[in-house]
């Protein structure tokens, strides 16, 4: 039930609707009790069963209320047949009858009705919220989680949720109602009766609980199920080329077969244990009604001490039970099913950032002085990817980091940006710690052109806009000719407002490349990241690029990452890194004239 306690505090905002679907349920669980007990003047007026009564009876106490009732509908009934005849008498039983019954699903329309909003807003709040937290968590969350997971999470688990635990509030008041009422009108019909069934009652709910036992650790078994093989979907298509190119078709497909079978079989183990529920219950309700017809047959025939009438409603009181006490017990598994998905849903809510803002973070919009990386330590797990690592970058200055793959570069841009924190050291810009800077000015004072052209499926403006989103086509279409992307984007068939597609493949790799740097270009920012930004780049697009991206530099403060030498030697400090160290520094003709570590690196990017 905790986890029922942290879902439902969702359902607040709409508790209006709640009340109304509440007070909906009483008036439907009282006239859907009514609805049988109306049947009994309907047929003592059919079966002529019903008592000579010439004054009305008195009221003795609340042991003898089923009596005093009786009397009171038997005085009815016989005044009515003097004053209307037989035939009108039985024609307003039936239209009492009629109307409680409309009453009745009238105000189960209405419950349904106003459940549907609260049912709704919670699934859209609870969605909302888990994207808002996708986006908070930080990188390293995703890089030990698998995003079809937290996909399923989102769609598949959210549903489940609200299958289940929102299920609870419609029955949470109109079936225990709807049980209360009926109980009420049995022992007024017949004290005896009641008791007597009371007593299998116990059984059935017993034998019911039995068959829900370990029903949340096979749910649980599903849901992981489930976002794994959306990992493998996810995965897929993602790499379709990679997967079409090696002729890996069948690895993946026996992957995916693989994981589609395991989810059949805890499936079927999940649903044929749930299943089992409805039936279960409806025989052990019939079982009861059996033995209510022999118990009250013999009241009827032997002992005479009820009426047929109202051993008839009786009976049918007592099957109006079953469908609540159906129901109860289906929800009762919905809760184990409901109770894994919202741990997983939970999980992803309640957890806790590793990378925050510090109480008295500042807000920093301007960039005056340097950017200053302080003996920084850095490692993603257990081995040191960065070690007593410092490095200045003056306001207006550009440096360039080279090395090897795996030296350590783009783990620097990473923990500029703050996607990750240090584990020794610190970052500061004008002397104020990163950590000690909103996350939001902070990344508002960057600009950054990754590796990977990320771009999103919508137009050339849309995906320019991520980085501006009140730009003017004017400074967007500007910002594309700084990038010398406006050459191509002008010949597509829309122009701005052509869709790239997802992940930009309707376009070429230099293009995608090109519309991320006038992306950068377009929020002109202080202080510019390139991330090896011209690695995608053929070498007739890379000197437009270069001539752009200098022009960009200009009175910029830049951090260049560069795969590609030729692109960075008129930086004004070239950093040279080799597991994660500096091991040269300096311009570029210095640290050739040095013959060392650069001089190696530039000979060999020219022999191949």
């Amino acid at each position: 039930m905790n986890y029922f306690k942290k879902i439902i505090r969702y359902a607040l905002p709409y508790k209006g609707y709640g009340i109304a679907n509440i007070i909906s349920n009483i008036f439907y669980a009282l006239f859907g009790s009514l609805a049988f007990v109306s049947l009994i003047p309907m047929l003592k007026v059919l079966f002529d069963d019903k008592k000579e009564v010439t004054a009305a009876p008195e009221y003795t106490g609340i042991i003898e209320l089923g009596d005093y009732l009786e009397g009171q509908l038997n005085y009815f009934i016989n005044e009515k047949i003097a004053r209307d005849g037989e035939m009108d008498t039985l024609m307003f039983m039936i239209i009492l009858v009629i109307s409680t019954f409309l009453l009745k699903n009238l105000f189960g329309y209405l419950a349904m009705y106003f459940i549907t909003f609260l049912r709704n807003g919670v699934l859209k709040d609870l969605r909302n919220d888990l994207y808002k937290k996708t986006v908070a968590l930080p990188v390293s969350f995703y890089s030990e989680k698998r995003k079809g997971d937290t996909i399923s999470r989102i769609t598949s688990d959210v549903l489940e949720i609200q299958h289940s635990f929102l299920s609870i509030l419609e029955l949470i008041v109109r079936e225990p109602l709807m049980i209360l009422f009926t109980i009420i009108f049995m022992l007024t019909i017949s004290a005896k009766l009641t008791l007597f069934v009371f007593i299998f009652i116990p059984v059935s709910g017993f034998i019911i609980s039995r068959i829900g036992k370990n029903l949340k650790k096979k749910s649980d078994r599903v849901q992981r199920e489930q976002g794994y093989f959306l990992s493998i979907l996810e995965e897929t298509l993602g790499g379709l080329k990679i997967i079409k190119g090696f002729n890996a078709e069948t690895i993946f497909n026996t992957k995916f077969k693989n994981s589609t079978s395991r989810f059949y079989k805890f499936s079927n183990s999940l649903l044929n244990r749930q299943n089992l529920a409805s039936p279960t219950s409806e025989f052990l309700g019939i079982v009861v009604i059996a033995i209510l017809l022999w118990f009250g047959g013999r009241m009827v025939l032997v002992e005479g001490t009820l009426e047929p009438a109202a051993f008839i409603a009786y009976m049918g009181l007592a099957y109006n039970i079953l469908t609540p006490a159906k129901a109860i017990s289906k929800a009762s598994y919905a809760v184990k099913k409901g109770n894994a998905a919202a741990a997983r849903v939970l999980e992803i809510l309640e957890t806790k950032s590793t990378i925050v803002d510090s109480p008295d973070a500042i807000s920093k919009s301007d960039f005056n002085d340097e950017l200053s990386i302080n003996n920084i330590n850095f490692k993603y797990e257990d081995e040191w990817v960065l070690q007593d690592f410092s490095l200045k970058v003056p306001k207006g200055h550009t440096v360039a980091l080279v090395g090897q793959s795996g030296s350590g570069k783009s783990t620097i841009a990473n923990l500029i940006t703050r996607f990750y924190d240090v584990n020794k050291g610190d970052i500061s810009i004008d002397g104020n710690n990163i950590k000690d800077i909103t996350q939001h000015s902070l990344r508002g004072l960057l600009g950054l052109v990754t590796q990977d052209s990320i771009l999103f499926n919508d137009t050339v403006a849309g995906n320019l806009k991520v980085a501006n989103e009140n730009a003017t086509e004017e400074e967007i279409i500007e910002a594309l000719k700084i990038a010398n992307a406006w050459e191509f984007v002008s010949q597509l068939p829309e122009g701005i407002n052509t869709n790239v597609g997802d992940s930009g493949n309707k376009l070429s790799g230099g293009q995608k490349q090109r519309l991320s740097i006038a992306r950068a270009v377009l929020k002109n920012p202080p202080i510019m990241i390139l991330d090896e930004a011209t690695s995608a780049l053929d070498t007739e697009s890379e000197r437009l690029v270069q001539e752009a991206l200098e022009n960009m530099m200009k009175n910029r403060t830049s951090v260049v990452i560069a795969h590609r030498l030729s692109t960075i030697q008129n930086a004004n400090t070239i950093v040279v890194l080799s597991k994660g160290k500096i091991v040269e520094q300096g311009k570029h003709q210095e640290l050739l004239d040095k013959k060392g570590v650069y001089h190696s690196l530039v000979e060999m990017q020219s022999l191949s």
